[in-house]
């Protein structure tokens, strides 16, 4: 097994600086992200460096989007309590940071159906983002015990009128609920034309629409009889 390397904070954000691409970061602010680093090459940074929390918890505290990617990569998930994640997401807004937070540290986490459940309901709307991106993913991978039809209520109901970053995450939802369990599958297609959320949003070619009736069909017919009703 490789040696762990070692590097000091200071050094690793020079290091980060210096891949930094300012056409990059232009591109990357047109999404709210502050960052030009090369994604590939800020994983080949962490694949050196390993796990390390510590460091990674020091990365963090710089209050730097690219550091704080890089902190997310190395930390360890099972390390941080419910309150360190919480207040973590809290003070994160960059949507790259919020996403990579959310999937490699509080879904693997032991904390993550507890703060789903917390954040669901949150009156912060990027917080309730996390727990509809953390709902979606027990929808895919562990959907025992979820309520499915409430989680159609919900977005029936709130969806439309929902800020941008909670509404992708609960159309995100509708498609997985409608993709991966076939009794839903009609009420999720209809719940999405009805509210035609996304149904416009511009998608490169042999890329897979987020309207979530597209979304659905497409999925379903790559799957073939393995997802039919």
């Amino acid at each position: 097994m490789p040696e762990t390397a070692t590097a000091s904070v200071p050094e690793l954000l020079d290091e980060l600086a210096a891949i930094e691409d300012p056409r990059m970061r232009a591109v990357n602010e047109r999404h709210g992200n502050d960052y030009g680093v090369n994604l590939s090459k800020l994983r080949a940074i962490a694949k050196r460096l390993r796990t390390q929390h510590e460091l990674a918890l020091e990365l963090w505290a710089t209050g730097r989007t690219d550091a704080r990617l890089l902190a997310i990569l190395v930390a360890r998930p099972k390390a941080f309590d419910e309150p360190e994640l919480d207040a973590m997401l809290r003070e994160a807004r960059a949507p790259k940071v919020l996403d990579w937070l959310t999937s490699y540290v509080v879904a693997p986490g032991p904390h993550a159906e507890a703060l789903r459940l917390a954040w669901l309901g949150d009156a912060d709307p990027t917080v309730a983002a996390a727990g509809w991106a953390l709902t979606s993913v027990r929808v895919r991978k562990r959907p025992e015990g979820l309520d499915l039809s409430a989680l159609l209520d919900a977005i029936e109901a709130g969806m439309a009128e929902a800020p941008e970053r909670l509404q992708w995450e609960m159309n995100a939802c509708l498609a997985h609920i409608g993709i991966e369990h076939p009794a839903h599958r009609e009420r999720a297609i209809a719940i999405g034309e009805r509210l035609r959320v996304l149904e416009h949003y511009p998608t490169p070619p042999n890329c897979t629409s987020p309207y979530a009736p597209a979304w659905i069909a497409e999925m379903v017919r790559r799957q073939g009889p393995a997802l039919a009703p």
